[in-house]
């Protein structure tokens, strides 16, 4: 009696994927409306924000890449090799493991026209891990496929341990590299396949095949961002799809597994992939939103004279984020933040309420808070149809 396929790759038509198109549709709507809404603000955004919008994309693509494999990098030194190749000054100490996770990031997007290749992917795998980062770390076969070593996934205790995921054999991993690229350079041109698809077939292929040693998951998602930039045509990237996946770190491995064990049919991969993508997307746009919106704002009150220390925290209000007080600021936090005594906290926050700058929340006495007054939006042209 023949054993049943276990996992995904010993199916006999492997790796013909198939889906379910009516499934996917609204998902894919739903995303290809977002990208043109990114794409429309984004235009809209002047050159030195866009940059730095960019740079922030890219930086957080590739941070949490590596925090979904449980890295934690040098945000700092990271930035400051993206910068520097994105023409915006940077002034921090840059490691040869940001110079390399910076170069990879960027041939993976801005050069997404060229073809994809086995050297490429090699090259981009001892960007991965260069020689002269850590010395005490474990070596692995870097620049180079797999050894004969079954490649597992496990995890628990070493005397029993749960196997998540077993890649296929090395004998044949050449044959099935060179059927992977091949696809991935030859389905650019595919009318009948959706970009977006694409990229989530080309993600869950290559993780499926898990190449090399090491490095699998982050050189997965760097290819992902190829296929996306190549999706749109475009060099420049506006959102980190890495983001939403560390956002569900356990679903996406919960997904992955249950469609490694699962059939040809990826219809709940492709599924959990473009959710993830759109959230992505939704992100960005509150990104550029607030860009354009700090524009207008500034646009409106450009004829205010303001002190130093007023437009240094208006700054941070603008900027939100972590440190923006999302539940707005109050006079002892202005104080802190401008560093000036109590009775200039409290005279630069009257003059900024009288200029309109700031608003003042529900609430009194020392519990008051105030938040940006934020300028109207633009409203749209009256239509004549």
């Amino acid at each position: 009696m023949n054993q049943l396929p276990y996992w995904i790759w010993q199916q006999p038509d492997w790796p013909h994927f198939t889906w379910q198109a009516q499934a996917l549709a609204p998902l894919l709507r739903a995303c290809a409306q977002a990208q043109g809404r990114l794409q429309g603000m984004a235009g809209a955004v002047d050159n030195d924000s866009s940059a730095q919008s960019e740079l922030d994309a890219l930086l957080q693509n590739i941070v949490t890449s590596s925090a979904i494999e449980g890295e934690r990098l040098n945000v700092g030194s990271v930035r400051s090799s993206l910068a520097r190749r994105l023409g915006i000054a940077a002034d921090q100490k840059v490691s040869p493991r940001s110079e390399g996770l910076a170069e990879l990031m960027l041939d993976a997007t801005q050069q997404h026209t060229k073809p994809l290749s086995l050297e490429r992917l090699l090259h981009w795998h001892g960007l991965l891990f260069p020689e002269d980062d850590n010395p005490l770390a474990p070596r692995i076969r870097v620049a180079a496929l797999r050894g004969d070593e079954p490649m597992q996934v496990v995890s628990g205790r070493l005397d029993r341990p749960t196997v998540h995921f077993e890649a296929p054999p090395r004998e044949g991993l050449e044959q099935q590299m060179h059927a992977f690229i091949q696809w991935f350079n030859d389905s650019r041109s595919n009318a009948g396949l959706d970009p977006l698809l694409r990229a989530g077939i080309a993600h869950f292929w290559f993780v499926t095949l898990h190449p090399f040693e090491d490095g699998n998951g982050r050189l997965t998602r760097a290819l992902t961002d190829l296929a996306l930039a190549q999706g749109e045509h475009q060099a420049i990237r506006f959102y980190a799809m890495s983001a939403s996946i560390l956002e569900d770190r356990a679903g996406y491995y919960r997904i992955l597994e249950r469609s490694q064990k699962a059939s040809l049919d990826v219809t709940d991969w492709l599924q959990w992939f473009l959710q993830t993508l759109l959230s992505s997307l939704g992100m960005a746009l509150a990104r550029i939103d607030r860009v354009l919106n700090k524009a207008r704002f500034w646009q409106l009150h450009r004829g205010q004279e303001l002190s130093t220390e007023q437009l240094k925290v208006l700054n941070r209000l603008l900027d939100g984020g972590d440190n923006g007080f999302a539940d707005g600021i109050s006079a002892a936090q202005y104080q802190a933040v401008a560093k000036v005594s109590k009775a200039t906290a409290t005279r630069h926050l009257a003059d900024l309420l009288e200029k309109d700058c700031l608003q003042r929340l529900p609430g009194g006495g020392r519990s008051t808070r105030y938040q940006i007054n934020w300028p109207a939006p633009a409203q749209p042209l009256p239509s004549h149809e």
